[in-house]
């Protein structure tokens, strides 16, 4: 029998995993965006009925659980309300919505998407700028954290459509570890435990190869991707953001595992990072120069990491790349 939304929402039901009241409001949520679609022309309605057709997938593919539908019928609702209300944005804009902290991104062909990356980010933002922004970090992490879903053994943020050749749900490490971060600095904002317990249960998704998890192991240690769907592509930003949730995790927590974690992947980074350095310029991937945005974006976290663990080859690195670009600069 071929899994659908509706069947796939009944099939939670009457096992248990939804109960009355949850299942009815899914079931109407659903019915309203199928009926939103008869309503709207052009790019608008492509877009709305692109987030109805991954949807559509995961339940096809019998990945339409109850810890996914908080996340899922969000960005339903988002996508309903953004194409009947609001204009059509440029390539990978981001967006928010009134009310809410949230991020979101657009990607033409697949609507309107939370942003998981530029969400726990600003989250990190928010914490750097002190007291006065803390009620917003609170928030924000609120909307955050019920939108986690059940993988590799623990939570993770996924993303739920399709990019760069890879099919949903996927996640990426750099997200998980910008969580990492944010969720370690809310603790010591608000003096509260929870966070990290939350963060703990975060963790099992870099114990795990790829597709479920992000962790591909090597002869030294370790590599964190990107992207679960690409176990061959190297971006060494998203890596060297991986490592510093997973380092300040490690060290508010006191977690074992997590320092174990980012041991495994400080020694692959340490190793493979001379290959991104050109002698005149930075690698995004090898073979693929970095664009300006991204030469600061990787110094910049170059520059962290050597405050963190001052081991040389990430100062070292981090001098090269800050001369290249006054050199660039002049």
């Amino acid at each position: 029998m071929r899994r659908m939304v509706v069947s796939e929402l009944t099939r939670l039901y009457r096992t248990g995993w939804l109960d009355q009241a949850a299942y009815n409001a899914y079931r109407a949520r659903w019915t309203a965006a199928l009926g939103t679609t008869k309503h709207l022309y052009g790019l608008p309605a492509s877009e709305l009925e692109a987030v109805i057709a991954n949807l559509r997938g995961i339940a096809a593919g019998g990945g339409l659980r109850a810890s996914r539908l908080p996340a899922l019928f969000l960005t339903l609702d988002r996508n309903r309300q953004w194409w009947t209300t609001g204009p059509v944005p440029s390539t990978y804009q981001r967006v928010e919505f009134k009310g809410s902290q949230l991020v979101w991104e657009y990607y033409p062909g697949q609507g309107i998407e939370l942003q998981v990356l530029g969400s726990f980010g600003k989250a990190d933002g928010l914490y750097t700028g002190g007291p006065a922004d803390y009620p917003q970090l609170r928030q924000l992490l609120g909307e955050l954290i019920p939108l986690a879903a059940h993988r590799a053994g623990g939570l993770a943020w996924e993303y739920y459509f399709h990019f760069d050749g890879g099919a949903p749900p996927w996640v990426s490490a750099m997200a998980q570890g910008t969580a990492l971060e944010a969720l370690s600095r809310a603790a010591k904002a608000f003096a509260q435990d929870p966070y990290l317990q939350l963060a703990a249960q975060a963790l099992p998704l870099f114990t795990i190869a790829p597709p479920r998890g992000v962790r591909v192991a090597t002869p030294i240690g370790a590599r964190y991707l990107q992207y679960s769907f690409a176990p061959h592509t190297d971006i060494i930003n998203a890596f060297l953001q991986t490592l510093i949730g997973l380092f300040d995790y490690a060290r508010v927590s006191g977690s074992i595992q997590a320092q174990q974690l980012f041991a495994a992947g400080n020694a692959q980074a340490q190793a493979e990072l001379p290959r991104f350095d050109t002698g005149a310029w930075s690698l995004y991937q090898p073979g693929v120069e970095d664009s300006l945005s991204y030469h600061i974006l990787v110094t910049g976290f170059l520059d962290q990491l050597c405050a963190r663990v001052q081991a040389p080859i990430y100062c070292t690195t981090a001098r090269h790349f800050h001369a290249y670009l006054n050199r660039r600069q002049r």
